[in-house]
């Protein structure tokens, strides 16, 4: 530290430079000066005082020989010629440290040198410099070893150090050369395969060999060491999925080390394993799995079928593919992949996807009550599963390798029919849903009832599936119809006796007709029918004494018997004539009453027709018990 004295004003010292052994001082000119006079004193310290002289032409000069790490009194005088004091200044300065001596100087990095020196007493830090030709880099320090930074590799410095302290710097130590190490390569590094790593650099400047290592970076496992000449190394039969430190450095010809560099690379994941499909309940969509794969982070699976392809990535190792198409076969390979890149496909799996719903679907009923559903094969169908629902809730199925089932049914229904394939992949999406409706149930349960002699009423229960009904009563000749909604028909202008075929038949809008109702004995509803003979005609009585009554007629044919009857309040009375015979007599009936006389065709059977005419008849007795006994019998009495 300088500390400045002035004896008279425009007169003073000033240093400007201070070392370890010299100061440098500035001063003005004075007036009448014949030499300048500069004396340093060493400040509680023992020492000699050192001084020396200057012309008056001099404003600077420099006192040497000084001791390091001294504070020193510094006195200028300005002397005429005459030896008097003109003029005189003061200041105060402490001198620099000692001259570091530099031990060793080395470099460990491309980029920096390390200098070792011993401890200067006084010195608050150190200047270190580095010099390449006319550049220099320095840096300062507090102790020793020190390093200097921001160097070129494999460059050779020129190495010195300075001491510092309030009072300045040291002269320059004595120079020590040395080099900077090999700059690092720079690795890059790949994998292109889950069991090796490639690793590659650029030449490095002045190097003549490059040292590379790799080690799994979790420690475990041994070491793998290289050295080359070349620029790239391939290490082989490592860890799939396994993330490597790899380190490398370059060494020049004296076989010096150069700076490392640390790279951390992945391999590949190993192709995934136990592959498995399965579907969804007969879905279109199918989930794929695997076992996982070391070190992978997702997967890709894709099925291809034809020139379809569909991809589906996950980070897990189960994933669904939607959208398959039908009835088709797919090649399923799945790739693990992680930063180092892909893995190898895994060997095709081959997978079929349900087969698709069957087609071309036919209904049919080859017989009343056998119902035949057919329908066109299909591709990967294994086999097929036909599903048949009546109106009324009750289902049936039939399992078949076939294309056609065959199913029981009945009359007036209407079914509900759906087909599907199957194969190990599951059911075949739904179809199309089909309904037949079977022709109506036939009236069975009818009886023909004669209410007059030209005159059918026929009457059913109404049968399942019926909208309409038509009755149909066919002679040799003639036909004669009645259609309705009813379940009741009477039919007219029938001849008597004579033959009829009786049908009813059932309609419906669906299936119009069941014409079944013909020829099926179990369902039929045709009816032979004999239309009863004619009533007899000119219907007489005659008096056969005083109480009994013949009665003639004309039959309408000759083979046809007759019964007479006769109903009053007294009694009734029949009479059947022998065959052949037009009259019939009857005797001992209740004179004084009225009577209703019928004459009745007798059918094979022995039943009698009663819708022939009635004749009323009164009967009056003629005799001596009474007067009326005595009156005529009337009413067409012959």
């Amino acid at each position: 530290t300088g500390y400045e004295f002035v004896c008279l004003a425009g007169f003073s010292v000033s240093i400007y430079d201070v070392t370890s052994r010299s100061v440098y001082l500035r001063w003005p000119k004075f007036p009448g000066t014949f030499s300048y006079r500069v004396m340093a004193t060493p400040v509680n310290t023992l020492g000699h005082s050192l001084s020396t002289h200057f012309s008056d032409v001099t404003v600077v000069g420099t006192l040497t020989s000084l001791a390091p790490n001294t504070v020193y009194t510094i006195k200028l005088d300005a002397i005429d010629k005459n030896g008097m004091t003109l003029a005189e200044a003061q200041t105060m300065q402490l001198t620099a440290p000692e001259i570091p001596i530099i031990e060793q100087a080395y470099s460990k990095l491309s980029s920096s040198i390390t200098v070792e020196w011993a401890a200067v007493a006084g010195a608050s830090s150190y200047l270190l410099t580095a010099q390449d030709g006319e550049s220099f880099i320095e840096t300062i320090v507090t102790n020793s070893p020190g390093t200097v930074t921001g160097l070129k590799p494999a460059t050779l410095y020129k190495i010195t150090i300075r001491s510092i302290n309030a009072g300045g710097r040291s002269q320059l130590s004595p120079s020590k050369k040395a080099k900077t190490v090999l700059a690092a390569p720079i690795l890059t590094a790949s994998s292109p395969s889950y069991n090796n790593i490639v690793v590659s650099w650029k030449d490095v400047y002045m190097a003549v060999g490059f040292f590379v290592s790799i080690m799994r970076s979790d420690g475990l496992g041994s070491m793998l060491k290289e050295n080359t000449t070349n620029t790239s190394l391939t290490f082989s039969s490592l860890d799939p999925g396994t993330l490597y430190t790899i380190k490398a450095h370059a060494w020049d010809a004296n076989g010096i080390p150069g700076d490392d560099f640390t790279y951390n690379q992945r391999t590949r994941p190993h192709e995934p394993v136990d592959v498995q499909v399965a579907f969804d309940g007969g879905a279109l969509r199918a989930t794929i799995s695997c076992t996982p794969s070391e070190g992978a982070s997702s997967y890709i699976m894709a099925a291809y079928s034809g020139t379809s392809k569909l991809n589906c990535s996950t980070t897990s190792t189960s994933c669904t593919i939607a959208s398959l198409v039908c009835g088709a076969e797919y090649s399923l390979v799945i790739v693990a992949t992680n930063e180092a890149g892909s893995s190898t496909p895994t060997e095709a799996v081959t997978f079929k996807t349900v087969p698709c719903a069957p087609e071309r679907i036919v209904i049919e009923e080859d017989e009343p009550g056998n119902l035949a559903v057919s329908w066109s094969d299909v591709d990967l169908g294994d086999y097929y599963v036909a599903f048949v629902k009546s109106d009324d809730g009750l289902e049936v199925h039939c399992n078949t390798s076939h294309s056609q089932c065959h199913f029981q049914s009945d009359c007036g229904f209407t079914y509900f029919i759906s087909v599907f394939a199957y194969n190990k992949a599951g059911q075949s999406p739904l179809g199309d849903i089909f309904n037949y409706t079977t022709a109506p149930c036939c009236p069975s349960d009818f009886n023909p009832v004669f209410v007059s002699s030209d005159t059918v009423q026929i009457v059913w229960s109404p049968v399942r599936g019926a909208e309409m009904y038509e009755t149909k009563a066919v002679d040799w000749t003639n036909e004669l119809l009645c259609n309705d909604t009813a379940t009741v028909c009477t039919l007219s202008a029938l001849q008597c006796n004579t033959q009829y075929n009786i049908t009813v038949y059932s309609f419906s809008e669906i299936r119009g007709s069941n014409t079944s109702c013909a020829s099926k004995h179990v369902v039929t509803v045709i009816l032979f029918f004999l239309l009863g003979a004619c009533c007899p005609s000119g219907v007489k009585l005659y008096r056969l004494g005083n109480n009994g009554i013949r009665i003639h007629w004309w039959a309408s044919e000759e083979s046809i018997n007759y019964s007479t009857d006769l109903y009053g309040s007294k009694g009734n009375f029949t009479c059947t004539p022998n065959a052949a015979l037009n009259y019939c007599d009857i005797t001992e009936i209740p004179c004084g009453d009225v009577y209703t006389v019928v004459v009745s065709p007798v059918t094979d059977k022995g039943s009698k027709l009663t819708f022939c005419p009635k004749k009323i008849y009164s009967v009056i007795y003629r005799g001596k018990r009474s007067a009326e006994h005595n009156q005529m019998l009337h009413g067409n009495i012959e």
